[in-house]
């Protein structure tokens, strides 16, 4: 079998790219180094200053950035924990289980997919004042414990990657559904689970629209609500602003350095599984 090695313009290609993908990070980096009045000038910088350290301390401490960060960290993994475990759930249930309306109820969860979510905010935000909810953390939670593009997702994966014989013969032994569940369906699905965090992770840490509807910048805020803090003023300090998006999107860097090689394996075990 021959083996496909890549050359030189291969290599040059994903260099630009890579080089384009840091580009806004690396930006970012500097101009939280720099001041305001220097970001005002013409050609902006392109290269480090001397205030990276005021900036970010003046972000941290104005924007209330330690509470933020670990308000976020408790939404963003309970929302993916929740959304993974959920979603791997119905996700067997429409792929592998036969029971009565099952393509109706499929069909209707992939119908609310086309539902734009600013019509669900009036009715949402009653419902979370009915339940005096405003400005906790709850409220923001619960709604995206599961998502139509979860279920959708997971169930696409099983219906290939886990045989309905490989089910059959768990039950045939004896195997109880939520054994089944843990010991089989878990395994199998255990790639695409790897994705669906990381992507729903990622969405839950950048969400903004819903969070700054149901918490406040001086209550319980998350890091993109207390964001909106910064920089306030006749003349906003972009400086203070970029640092603090630095501070909001290093956490992020930080889990993908961590495991970005269990989530990569999994992509491509699950590649190679399809």
């Amino acid at each position: 079998m021959r083996s496909l090695r890549a050359g030189k313009p291969t290599y040059v290609v994903l260099g630009v790219f890579t080089l384009g993908s840091l580009f806004p990070l690396v930006w970012t980096a500097i101009a939280a180094s720099r001041n305001n009045t220097r970001l005002a000038q013409t050609p902006p910088p392109f290269w480090f200053g001397g205030n990276l350290g005021h900036n970010l301390s003046v972000a941290w401490t104005d924007a209330n950035m330690g509470t933020a960060l670990l308000n976020t960290v408790i939404v963003a993994g309970t929302i993916t924990a929740g959304t993974v475990l959920f979603s791997t759930l119905a996700g067997f249930a429409f792929a592998k289980l036969r029971f009565r309306g099952r393509r109706p109820l499929m069909a209707l969860v992939v119908a609310t997919m086309l539902v734009p979510p600013q019509l669900s905010v009036v009715p949402l935000y009653m419902l979370i004042a009915e339940l005096s909810w405003t400005d906790r953390l709850q409220a923001v939670v619960l709604p995206a414990l599961v998502g139509a593009f979860g279920v959708f997702f997971m169930r696409q994966y099983l219906v290939h990657a886990l045989p309905f014989e490989l089910v059959e013969a768990a039950r045939t032994d004896g195997a109880s559904s939520w054994r089944i569940v843990w010991h089989v369906v878990f395994p199998a699905a255990r790639p695409a689970m790897a994705v669906l965090g990381m992507l729903t992770f990622v969405m839950a840490w950048n969400d903004f629209f819903w969070p700054i509807v149901a918490l406040t910048q001086n209550g319980s805020p998350t890091v993109q609500v207390a964001l909106t803090g910064l920089g306030r003023g006749y003349i906003p300090d972009q400086s203070v602003i970029m640092a603090g998006a630095l501070l909001g999107t290093l956490p992020l860097l930080l889990v993908f350095l961590v495991f970005g090689r269990q989530i990569v394996g999994g992509i491509m075990q699950g590649a190679v599984k399809g």
